[in-house]
This record gives C-alpha cells, sequence and structure tokens, in this order.
C-alpha cells in the first residue's frame, strides 16, 4: 500500500508540473536556411544535442539565446550546443550581437515578474500604478513572437494608456514588423497567446522596425 502511494503522489506531481514545450528547452533557432535539410525547417528551435547534416555548400543561419550569439554554417555536421555550435566538416563564421542583459529566459523564469515603480511614465507627467517587470529588453521596436499554437496575440502597453492590439497569430514566428505595427520605444508591453503571458521592454534606444530575430524574439 505504501508504495503504491508513493507512485499516486509521483504521477500526481509529474501531471501538475506539465510539459516542458521545445521552445523552453531549445537552445538556438533556425533564422536561415539556402537548401532543405531533413527534419529541420526555418524558425525551429533546436535543443542541445540535435545533429544537422548540410548538404555540400548548403547554408545555415543559427540564432543562440542564451549567449546571444549568431552563426553562419556552411555545409558539414552540425551538433547543437548550449551556447554555440560544433561543426565538423564545414565552416562556421560567428557574430556576437550586442543583446541586452536579460535578452534570453530560462524554463524556470519564464512567465514569472516581479514589480518596479516608475518615477514618472514615460512621456506622461503621471506616476503609473506598479508596473511589472520585463522579462525581456528588446532593441527594436517590431518583436517576434515564438507561437506554439495558432492563436489571438494581443499586446497591451502597461506604462502608460494606448489602445490594445490584437492579432491572430499562426506559423512558427508572428513578426511585428510584416504586420506594420512596430511598438514604441521605452514602452513596457504584455503580450499574451493561448493562456500564456509575458511582459517585455522596448529599449529607449530601440532601432526602429525590424532586426536580427535575437534581438526582438519574445518567447512565452
Amino acid at each position: 500500500m505504501k508504495i503504491r502511494f508513493m507512485l499516486v503522489a509521483l504521477i500526481g506531481c509529474l501531471t501538475m508540473a506539465g510539459p516542458v514545450s521545445a521552445q523552453q528547452k531549445a537552445a538556438a533557432v533556425v533564422e536561415d536556411l539556402s537548401a532543405p535539410v531533413a527534419g529541420v525547417e526555418v524558425f525551429d528551435f533546436l535543443e542541445p544535442g540535435r545533429v544537422i547534416k548540410l548538404p555540400a555548400g548548403g547554408k545555415i543561419t543559427l540564432g543562440y539565446m542564451q549567449s546571444c550569439l549568431r552563426e553562419m554554417i556552411t555545409g558539414g555536421t552540425v551538433t547543437i550546443g548550449p551556447q554555440s555550435s560544433t561543426v565538423s566538416g564545414g565552416k562556421v563564421q560567428q557574430e556576437q550581437l550586442k543583446c541586452a542583459a536579460n535578452l534570453a529566459l530560462g524554463s524556470s523564469q519564464a512567465g514569472k515578474s516581479g514589480a518596479m515603480v516608475f518615477r514618472r511614465g514615460p512621456g506622461t507627467g503621471k506616476t503609473p500604478a506598479n508596473v511589472p517587470e520585463p522579462s525581456v529588453t528588446l532593441l527594436y521596436t517590431a518583436p517576434v513572437f515564438a507561437v506554439e499554437q495558432p492563436g489571438q496575440l494581443t499586446i497591451e502597453r502597461l506604462d502608460q494608456p494606448e489602445t490594445v492590439l490584437v492579432y491572430k497569430a499562426g506559423g512558427k514566428l508572428f513578426d511585428l514588423a510584416k504586420a506594420g505595427k512596430p511598438l514604441y520605444a521605452g514602452g513596457i508591453y504584455r503580450a499574451e497567446l493561448n493562456g500564456k503571458s509575458t511582459i517585455f521592454r522596448i529599449d529607449p534606444g530601440a532601432a526602429d522596425g525590424g532586426g536580427p530575430l535575437l534581438l526582438r524574439l519574445v518567447r512565452f
């Protein structure tokens, strides 16, 4: 009876914990792919240990979310690591992007936020109530949102009143640059999709529109 009780308790704990999404476990995202590769597509999230065999002359561009390293790889066998790739029989060119300090989140941080108080709301003379602390800071005004399942994406500004944006999000990524509605530099926003939410800031010195994926990626 005791053993049976322990097994039931263990199953209950695992059920409550829920599945960990592939995005949360991922180390890198495929930004570009020049030739078909079995099992790999543009905007796929890749976990450490994944092996990719590129055809001769085939090129893949990877963005590592923790290290903010961008890799352009030509040919060979690519093994995904936590912060960079190991490449055998091919050529790799790396670019270290200047990401905000808290660009990438671990799965244990997803969905969590504290609170911060501003002396003045950007562009207003009022002091907003406690505004949740952003989990990520983006360096371009047009975020890209990771989409696990199609759904309604809402974007609400928190540090000052503004019209709530609503979109039908599909595919693997939803690019606000393509939607033609960039956000405001310095703004703090909450995005919600399929019951999940995250809070992010647009850096006050953010560049307009789109740019490198790693500098504007938002994951739930």
